[in-house]
């Protein structure tokens, strides 16, 4: 078995080194079975020393000009060699028991996708209140977060990987093509809690809850456009960091 851990990165010179090495160590979960584990990181047309700091911890660094999280996403699986695609943000540290949990599933034979609950690295009461209650949205509704999805690398390719047309929410979107798939060969969509996602909060201090509004806003009174859009999302790539 081998595995391959997709990490789309946009400008993340100050966080990806930590994640990089965190991934890594998680990692020792796959390598105890005696499976391989391969790195890929996406540098989404950056500007900084994402490409450098990827390479320098031994990543395969492939490149996508349009700077969008899903074509990203797809780049990097597209390079890919795994049986098996784990999908992991620049800003999140996925610990050796949540890829144990990973592990147990693809063994099991009945899954063939998932995510995890997450935690966010802040006391502040609001991110905390709305993580929450994502956390029990995912998991009554089996709704993948965009920071940590694995998947079989066969039926990633086969529905087509994430949507080139949403800036935002392509997670949900994929999350829906899933279902359909898993419903057709009769197997699961898992999401995995004992070992939640830690995941940054910096959207949470970057941005204020007044822009957070608006974006919520502009996609609710354009009947979801919003997504489509890139200056409508520029909470995800006007490049703060």
């Amino acid at each position: 078995m081998k595995i391959s851990v997709v990490i789309p990165a946009f400008n993340e010179e100050r966080l990806l080194g930590q994640s990089l090495a965190q991934i890594k160590t998680a990692a020792n979960a796959f390598t105890q079975r005696g499976w391989e584990v391969e790195l890929i990181v996406c540098n989404n047309n950056s500007t900084d020393r994402t490409a450098e700091i990827a390479r320098a911890a031994g990543a395969i660094v492939v490149f996508e000009p349009v700077n969008q999280i899903g074509r990203a996403r797809n780049c990097g699986a597209l390079a890919a060699t795994g049986g098996w695609l784990i999908f992991v943000d620049a800003d999140s540290h996925p610990s050796a028991g949540l890829f144990a949990d990973v592990a147990e599933q693809i063994v099991s034979g009945q899954c063939l996708a998932g995510g995890a609950t997450i935690r966010i690295d802040t006391r502040d009461r609001t991110a905390r209140t709305v993580t929450w209650a994502w956390n029990c949205a995912s998991r009554m509704r089996r709704l993948l977060a965009g920071s940590f999805i694995f998947c079989d690398t066969a039926v990633f390719r086969k529905i087509g990987g994430f949507s080139d047309r949403l800036f935002v929410a392509e997670e949900l979107e994929l999350t829906q093509r899933l279902r359909r798939h898993a419903k057709e060969t009769g197997k699961r969509i898992v999401i995995l809690h004992r070992h939640p996602l830690v995941t940054s909060a910096r959207k949470m201090h970057l941005y204020t809850k007044l822009e957070h509004l608006r974006f919520l806003a502009s996609v609710i009174f354009s009947n979801g456009r919003a997504l489509t859009s890139r200056d409508a999302a520029h909470l995800w790539y006007d490049g703060r960091r």
